[in-house]
């Protein structure tokens, strides 16, 4: 069975996903830091990652990860997310050093089409806001998994790619900690 390609965003209720946590030098600041998603959140994050056997990421986002997460060592969630393969789309990345990564460099979209023809668990991409345009483009995502906070931010990077149409079924939706919503979404074909 085809592995499903999920696109797990913050998203504001604007659409924006650029820079949730304000490290990226945006200037849209950290607009997920003020709401906590309380335990359940947590807990759908953890369930979406014990999904997946893989990471899809671009490479701003895979960059900003790389810095952070081999440093994080204790819970679940930092064990999983070091040990999984992931998988960076770029064109100018020539070295990778967080564990178990592999560079798709050249056609990456051809690329991830053949990952996803193997057999296996989701394979999840978060951030990476030019990759996810990408992949909208091109029909490769299955579903989005969205944490809508409730801000609306006025600029910044939105999570759907001008032109590119997306017909989707709502899976589930719950309200969790401060407000956040959580909505998961499938690509109807």
């Amino acid at each position: 069975m085809p592995r499903k390609l999920v696109v797990t965003q913050y998203i504001s209720l604007d659409g924006v996903i650029e820079d949730p946590v304000g490290m990226e030098g945006s200037g849209l600041g950290d607009w997920t830091g003020p709401f906590s998603r309380g335990p359940e959140g947590d807990r759908l994050k953890l369930e979406e990652l014990l999904a997946a056997d893989a990471f899809l990421l671009g490479r701003n986002t895979y960059e900003a990860f790389a810095a952070v997460w081999p440093l994080v060592t204790d819970g679940p969630f930092a064990g999983r997310i070091n040990a999984l393969p992931k998988h960076v789309a770029s064109t100018t990345l020539t070295k990778a050093d967080w564990a178990n990564t592999t560079i798709l460099g050249g056609d990456a979209l051809a690329a991830i089409a053949e990952l996803k023809r193997q057999p296996g668990g989701d394979i999840l991409v978060y951030g990476s806001l030019k990759l996810v345009h990408g992949l909208q483009r091109v029909g490769l995502v299955d579903a989005y998994n969205l944490m809508v906070y409730p801000v609306a931010l006025g600029a910044g990077g939105r999570l759907f790619a001008e032109g590119a149409r997306s017909d989707l079924a709502l899976a589930e939706a719950k309200t969790l900690g401060d407000g956040i919503q959580w909505l998961r979404y499938a690509v109807r074909r």
